[in-house]
């Protein structure tokens, strides 16, 4: 399965595109997608929107893997991240991408093993998983690559094979 992870922003959206079967996650292109500082939002939300419609376009994911918004200290931030996160969320909702969600919390646990490790710990994992010389750079394209291995994870379980949960049909009673 071909996924999209996304790790989103207004200013730089991390990108990872990993092809993912049970045994193997094999890197295709990560990157990032920047716009310019002085423009207003309204521009920089339009260019992040054409970019994620050519990046889909172009690598075809099967599915796309999105950081949930985590709000720390700085409200202002995470309101532009918000806005731009909406417009990565419409343009793959528009292209009949199914987007799949995780917190910080659900990508360290599936990558490292742990859901409180630390942001170097999820790195290097990233980099062992794919098989990378170097630890992928910048810090958004990992993160975005991260969460293309959770959902790979995530979608190869049993639970989600069918993506839509029923627990009788698990019940072994």
């Amino acid at each position: 399965m071909r996924i999209l992870g996304i790790d989103p922003g207004v200013a730089t959206i991390g990108f990872g595109v990993i092809d993912s079967t049970r045994q193997k996650n094999t890197l295709i292109r990560y990157g990032v997608i920047s716009t310019p500082a002085g423009l207003p939002l309204s521009r920089r939300l339009s260019q992040i929107y054409a970019d994620m419609q050519e990046l889909i376009h172009t690598f075809q994911p099967e599915e796309m893997a999105v950081e949930e918004l985590f709000f720390n200290t700085n409200l202002t931030t995470g309101i532009a991240v918000a806005h731009g996160r909406g417009v990565i969320l419409l343009a793959a909702e528009q292209l009949g991408v199914p987007i799949f969600e995780y917190t910080p919390m659900q990508v360290k646990q599936s990558v490292v093993g742990y859901g409180k490790a630390e942001k170097k710990q999820v790195m290097l994992m990233t980099q062992r998983l794919l098989g990378m010389d170097k630890i992928p750079r910048p810090d958004d394209a990992a993160d975005a690559l991260a969460l293309a291995i959770c959902h790979g994870r995530a979608a190869g379980s049993l639970i989600n094979r069918d993506r839509v949960f029923d627990p009788k049909k698990y019940d072994t009673r």
